[in-house]
């Protein structure tokens, strides 16, 4: 995902980003999860700014905020697979890739966000995660 949606923000500092936040974002990611047959228990959503700025991610925020995924990626020693969600997401995971030295690649699959506001067609946004997300699955 890219940074703390609406929903989560009105939550305060003690929110966590959650297929059951409330709004149609969350919503939307928990259906296509369940469709794509990924366990509740193997995967961790993250947003690639994890702080809340009221606004679509700039280069400068991913930038900011590459050092908290460097941390979190290597604390993930297992991880087979990262599903990006937006523009942004990819963006940050791909510049952490390509700028950082040390960094340990794994495949990288990219869908649409799935925001209502994302003008991609709505079936296709879904087809897309559903798929992405199935196939990190197999990875």
């Amino acid at each position: 995902m890219e940074s703390p949606g609406p929903a989560t923000i009105r939550q305060g500092e003690d929110a966590i980003s959650s297929e059951d936040n409330p709004g149609p974002t969350a919503s939307a990611f928990k259906r296509a999860r369940i469709e794509s047959g990924l366990g509740r228990n193997v995967y961790l959503r993250w947003n690639i700014v994890p702080w809340a700025l009221g606004r679509a991610p700039t280069v400068t925020d991913l930038d900011d905020a590459r050092p908290a995924l460097a941390q979190l990626l290597d604390s993930l020693p297992q991880l087979r697979a990262i599903v990006t969600f937006g523009t942004p997401a990819l963006t940050g995971v791909m510049r952490y890739f390509t700028l950082e030295p040390r960094a340990r690649v794994v495949p990288v699959l990219a869908a649409p966000h799935l925001s209502p506001a994302n003008a991609t067609r709505a079936g296709e946004k879904h087809l897309r995660a559903v798929t992405a997300l199935r196939h990190a699955s197999l990875l």
